[in-house]
């Protein structure tokens, strides 16, 4: 990693904008409208985000904060990822418990084409992979009058927050890094090798907003 930043940090910066990455260009297909919710609203975003955070990074030229940046983003999606794990093993067995083994179709499904530029953009479509297929299972469940309208309800909203919650932290993230860059006098070279995008959602924004201003460095959000 440091021998391919400091190659880098040598290199013209035209010539580090052309730096060649690895995509894997996939068609993700969503079923549940939670799931389509968190996709069309965060997916993107946070891909950006992740990008960013990466090239903000190498360009201010701390090489630990870049592995502990890593850690904690992984941190916070396997922290969803785990809870979400937990619970679709949970309704799992209620469903074999009602004697239920089969799940419903859905009338519109959307198909998304997505890039994976990196191992955390990979996690996050995980992620939403993950919700749709508990979404699945709590419709199952509905539709079987195992859990109550309300139930339902509550389940799809909740583990949909979560991951809107968990885009918006990442974002935050993003935000975080710039004003490292902006103390650092990296605004210009910043601004051009990854330029802001906007954050039109107004949770998300808000989630942002509150994570970049949690702490004032990287260091603290890795020791909390």
């Amino acid at each position: 990693m440091a021998e391919e930043i400091n190659e880098l940090k040598q290199q013209p910066q035209s010539e580090r904008q052309m730096y060649s990455r690895p995509v894997f260009r996939q068609n993700m297909i969503v079923n549940s409208l939670q799931a389509q919710r968190v996709m069309a609203r965060s997916f993107d975003r946070v891909s950006n985000a992740l990008f960013s955070l990466d090239v903000i990074l190498r360009i201010i030229g701390d090489l630990k904060e870049i592995d502990q940046v890593e850690e904690v983003i992984h941190g916070h999606i396997d922290k969803v990822a785990e809870d979400m794990k937990k619970a679709l093993d949970q309704l799992s067995k209620v469903m074999a418990d009602n004697g239920i083994e089969d799940t419903p179709g859905y009338s519109a499904p959307v198909t998304y084409p997505i890039e994976i530029t990196s191992p955390q953009v990979a996690q996050f479509a995980h992620l939403i992979r993950s919700l749709d297929k508990l979404m699945s299972i709590v419709d199952t469940l509905w539709l079987n009058t195992v859990l109550t309208s309300q139930q339902r309800s509550d389940a799809t909203y909740e583990w949909q927050q979560r991951l809107i919650k968990l885009a918006g932290r990442i974002i935050g993230m993003e935000k975080r890094a710039r004003i490292s860059a902006h103390s650092k006098g990296k605004d210009e070279e910043v601004a051009e090798a990854a330029p802001e995008q906007e954050t039109n959602d107004v949770e998300l924004s808000s989630e942002a907003e509150s994570t970049s201003k949690t702490s004032t460095n990287m260091q603290e959000e890795v020791s909390a």
